[in-house]
Formats: structure tokens, C-alpha cells, sequence
């Protein structure tokens, strides 16, 4: 019985540096983030909250952990916190949205699918949507 209390013992050590570990991780990836996103806004001023934003305004996107910004230009961003569970956001995997509306609203599923196997890898929903403008 002593010779498999060592290996077990070896174990739970090991899994709780792995697990200080990962804390360490995300607390890093976090500041990360929020250095990226401060970044991204510097100089524009938020806006109220909005249950929606057009589609097709935006020029381009951004992902931050698990914030998507969609760029209308410079000068005039949109934000949107995801709820979270789209693991794919922070591997850059590509982001699937449907919409019947012409505009991506709070709650609307978003999907992430891997690009080289095209299999999904995670979903979510979109927060509000916050207009970050020049003032």
C-alpha cells in the first residue's frame, strides 16, 4: 500500500502547481488584455450601451480575450464583451454569425470554427454593444 501512497502523493502535487500555475497564466493574460484594449480605445470616448449594431458598417475586427471590437473606421468603434465559452476568440479561429436583422444584437450566437480543420471550436453570445467615438 506505501508504494502507491508515493506516486499519489507525486500526483496531487503536481496537479496543484499546474493549477497555480494556470492561475498565474490567466491573471497575465488578463492584464494583458486590458493593456491591448486601452490601447485599441485610447482617445475615443464610449457611448451608451446599445441592445444592437448595424451590420456591415464595419471595416474590420479585433478580438482582445473575449472582447470583439468592430472597427468602422480610425475613429469609431464598436465594442462587445462575449460571454464566455468561445475558446476560439484567443486562437484566432474564424468567427460564424447569422443574422436575419442586418445587425448583431446582445445575445446572438456567435460560433468559432478552427480554420486549417473547419471543425467548431467553441460558441458564445455577444454582450452589449458599446460605440467608442472621437469626441
Amino acid at each position: 500500500m506505501v508504494r502507491f501512497a508515493v506516486p499519489l502523493l507525486l500526483l496531487v502535487a503536481g496537479s496543484s502547481s499546474l493549477s497555480a500555475d494556470d492561475g498565474g497564466r490567466r491573471a497575465r493574460d488578463a492584464e494583458k488584455d486590458r493593456t491591448e484594449l486601452a490601447k485599441q480605445l485610447s482617445g475615443l470616448t464610449p457611448g451608451k450601451p446599445q441592445q444592437c449594431m448595424p451590420l456591415g458598417r464595419s471595416s474590420d475586427s479585433a478580438r482582445v480575450g473575449d472582447t470583439i471590437l468592430y472597427k468602422l473606421n480610425r475613429n469609431d468603434i464598436y465594442r462587445t464583451d462575449t460571454s464566455g465559452g468561445c475558446f476560439g476568440l484567443r486562437r484566432g479561429d474564424a468567427i460564424v454569425t447569422r443574422s436575419y436583422t442586418g445587425q448583431l444584437c446582445r445575445g446572438d450566437i456567435i460560433q468559432t470554427v478552427d480554420l486549417v480543420s473547419r471543425m467548431p471550436s467553441g460558441s458564445c453570445t455577444f454582450g452589449e454593444f458599446v460605440r467608442y467615438r472621437k469626441p
